[in-house]
C-alpha cells in the first residue's frame, strides 16, 4: 500500500457503514500545478463515493472547472463568507467537516503543508483541517519541487502532521512541471483513489456506525 501509517494510527477511528450509503469524500486542492489533475481525481472518486470539493484561491489558477463531474460541488473561500450573514447561520467549514467521512488534500502544496503544521487557518481548506475530527481519516498527497520536498522544514512539517494522524500518500520521482527531474510529483489520481478506497474497505464495517 502506498501510504504511510501515522504515529497515531492506533487511536479509535470512525467506522463508515458503506452498506447503507456511499462514502462521503471531501477532496481539496491547494496551490500546486498538480491541481491540473484535480478534475481527474474527482472523477476517480465520484463513481464510488459522494464527493464534494474545496479549492484554494491559488489552486483555481490551475483547475479547469469544466473538467469536474457535474454532481461535484466546488467550494471556494468566497463561499465560506457568502453563506454566513448572521448568528445562527451554518458555518461552511464546520458543515463540510460534519458531512465528510474522509478528507483528501491532493495536491498538498508546500505552503499549505506549512500552514497545517503550524495550525494556521486562513482559508476554507485550512479551516476544515483545523476543525477536523481526527477519528476520521485525512489523507494528503504532496506536490512540490524536489528542493522544496527535501527542505528541512518539509521533514519537520511532515512529522507534525503525522502526530495529528494525517496519512501521507508520498510523492513520486519524475520530470516535474518546472523541468527539474526528481522526487516531489503528486501521486497519480488513480493511485490516490485506490489507496483511500483500500484503506476504507479494509476497515471493519459496523451496522451500528456513528456515521448516519
Amino acid at each position: 500500500m502506498a501510504y504511510s501509517e501515522p504515529a497515531s494510527a492506533g487511536r479509535e477511528s470512525v467506522q463508515v457503514n458503506t452498506a447503507s450509503r456511499k462514502p462521503r469524500i471531501l477532496l481539496a486542492a491547494s496551490g500546486s500545478v498538480a491541481s491540473v489533475k484535480f478534475g481527474n481525481l474527482c472523477r476517480c472518486f465520484s463513481e464510488w463515493a459522494e464527493v464534494r470539493a474545496v479549492a484554494t484561491k491559488a489552486s483555481l489558477h490551475f483547475i479547469d472547472r469544466a473538467s469536474l463531474p457535474k454532481d461535484v460541488i466546488l467550494y471556494t473561500d468566497e463561499d465560506e463568507w457568502s453563506t454566513w450573514t448572521k448568528l445562527g447561520d451554518s458555518v461552511l467549514h464546520i458543515e463540510l467537516r460534519r458531512w465528510a467521512d474522509i478528507m483528501v488534500i491532493a495536491p498538498l502544496s508546500a505552503n499549505t503543508l506549512g500552514k497545517i503544521a503550524g495550525g494556521l487557518c486562513d482559508n476554507l481548506l485550512t479551516c476544515v483541517v483545523r476543525a477536523w475530527d481526527y477519528s476520521k481519516p485525512l489523507f494528503v498527497a504532496p506536490a512540490m519541487n524536489t528542493f522544496m520536498w527535501n527542505n528541512p522544514f518539509t521533514e519537520r512539517h511532515l512529522m507534525l502532521i503525522d502526530e495529528l494522524g494525517i496519512i501521507l500518500i508520498p510523492p513520486v520521482t519524475k520530470r516535474l512541471a518546472c523541468g527539474d527531474y526528481g522526487n516531489g510529483a503528486m501521486a497519480e489520481p488513480s493511485l490516490i483513489f485506490s489507496t483511500v478506497r483500500l484503506f476504507l474497505e479494509s476497515r471493519p464495517q459496523s451496522s451500528g456506525s456513528n456515521v448516519p
